[in-house]
């Protein structure tokens, strides 16, 4: 029989971080005498004939440790009807699938182990859970991998829009990922110190259009001019997009394409240019001069280097994949509090009654959440004398107000 392996598969977008995992789950897997497999196109090797396997030594496994990117292909590829290639188990003695991705990519491996199982083929399933967005609930309100590394990026570049703004005396209005919660938005925004956020939590009691997010940045530019204050830049969570009511996608004249899962597929379109441009044409129709640019943090976030950070939170985590297997768990996520400490958490302890996971937001009544918006320019009461220079209703541009519309 073959000697006994493990098999690395990666799912869904890249994070920084991911090589970091590969290469420590590979090093604690050599040392014990495993041969440790990667297989390329995440899900989409396992139900293929001709699966493309990369197997690791250490050399590769000490070079790949905090590169950005992953060293395995990844893949979005989410399995239907399609048949597995048990051979590819059973060939290879494969004793462990180590999934890295979101709850998806947990699920899927856990519905395929669960499988093999079936067909008398055991396998033990341990999963890392990663997303640059941050919206997953996992336990102490720890970090998912990736997040901080794409937030410091997105700082970096955020800070250099900023000092554009400055210099040039003009306004940047900037979007950044986050399909279900503003934690990078948040986080860029105000580690820039940036005059104006707008992330989908924000939107708790009014819904959400695309008139109240222009009117929010108007609000800001107003309050700038007022107290002559020429620049700024406002920052937009594309996840703004997924909590609007379709018929706002409907009417926006934007056409967008849709995935598998229904949702826009935003990384077709560029959010700040449409922000912008809606922006640019409130500007006009109110008759104030204000020059304003899009800059879009997109994909430019998910392959950067990792900061030490997240270096050494992905070495803890690959060295929990092995703590875990060795005490026998499987079909877990493994998860490290903020002492360090390791520990299995299951796709069952964070579903609802329905099987789904709601995704961990940001929390907007928390004292730095609150203390942050504070912080933030726009319009209030007292400015509505001077406000009246430039809009008949300042009223109308009052943050309160348009979170509070009906």
């Amino acid at each position: 029989m073959a000697s006994k392996s493990i098999l690395i598969i990666c799912g869904g977008g890249p994070a920084p971080g991911i090589n970091a995992v590969i290469s420590t789950v590979a090093k604690i897997f050599l040392k014990d005498g495993y041969r440790v497999l990667g297989l390329h196109e995440g899900f989409k090797g396992i139900f293929s004939d001709k699966p493309e396997i990369k197997e690791f030594d250490f050399a590769h496994a000490d070079r790949i440790f905090s590169r950005g990117g992953s060293t395995l292909i990844m893949s979005r590829f989410k399995p239907s009807d399609e048949k597995i290639n048990t051979e590819l188990f059973i060939k290879n003695n494969v004793k462990l699938l180590v999934s890295i991705g979101g709850d998806d990519t947990a699920s899927t491996a856990n519905r395929i182990t669960t499988y093999l199982s079936k067909e008398n083929i055991s396998i033990a399933n341990i999963h890392v859970p990663k997303t640059i967005d941050n919206d997953l609930p996992l336990p102490d309100r720890n970090p998912t991998f990736g997040f901080h590394s794409a937030k410091d990026e997105g700082v970096r570049i955020g800070n250099t829009t900023y000092e554009d703004a400055r210099t040039s005396q003009n306004w940047f209005v900037m979007s950044t990922m986050g399909r279900s919660a503003g934690h990078l938005a948040f986080g860029i925004a105000t580690s820039c110190h940036f005059p104006m956020m707008v992330i989908p939590e924000m939107f708790n009691n009014t819904e959400i259009t695309f008139d109240k997010v222009v009117r929010l940045i108007i609000s800001s530019m107003i309050k700038r001019k007022i107290e002559n204050i020429n620049y700024g830049v406002a920052l937009i969570s594309e996840g703004v997009f997924h909590i609007m009511p379709d018929s706002e996608l409907e009417n926006c004249g934007i056409n967008f394409t849709y995935d598998d899962h229904g949702h826009p597929e935003l990384g077709n379109v560029s959010k700040s240019h449409i922000f912008n441009m809606l922006v640019q044409l409130k500007l006009k129709e109110l008759g104030i001069s204000i020059k304003s640019r899009p800059v879009e943090l997109g994909y430019e976030l998910r392959c950067c280097r990792p900061i030490g950070f997240d270096l050494t939170l992905c070495t803890l985590l690959g060295l929990g994949v092995k703590k875990l297997y060795d005490e026998g768990i499987s079909g877990c996520i493994v998860t490290a509090n903020s002492k360090g400490e390791v520990s299995p958490l299951y796709l069952k302890d964070l579903q609802d009654g329905e099987g789904k996971i709601s995704p961990r937001l940001v929390d907007i009544n928390s004292e730095f959440a609150k203390l942050c918006f504070q912080n933030l320019h726009y319009l209030s009461e007292d400015d509505f004398d001077k406000a009246k220079e430039y809009v008949a209703h300042p009223e109308e541009y009052y943050f309160n107000n348009i979170l509070k519309e009906a």
